[in-house]
């Protein structure tokens, strides 16, 4: 009996420590382009935008003064926000890594 506890307090911490995926974030993106201001839109989300060659992100980030990139061409990663986008607006990105 003893060893049926403690085999099940075993597997029920080993099962416990496994990773936790973020809800929040669907996957990563890695992007170059210029980071700008974001102004008056026809979606409310972002606090920047990254104007690729080919395609738009919404950018927000709780690590990363995004003003100190503006109008400067850089690579940034980071992952996906679910959810997004809305309003015909584009892809809303969680900034993790500004390259210059």
């Amino acid at each position: 009996m003893k060893k049926i506890l403690i085999l099940s307090l075993f597997v029920a911490v080993i099962s416990g420590c496994s990773p936790l995926k973020d809800a929040n974030h669907t996957g990563s993106v890695t992007a170059s382009g210029t980071i700008q201001k974001l102004e008056m839109t026809t979606f409310q989300y972002g606090t920047h935008l990254l104007k690729a060659d080919n395609k738009t992100y919404a950018l927000k980030s709780g690590s990363i003064n995004l003003d100190t990139c503006l109008d400067r061409k850089v690579k940034i990663k980071g992952r996906k926000v679910k959810g997004y986008p809305i309003d015909g607006g584009p892809e809303l990105v969680d900034v993790t890594l500004v390259e210059f």
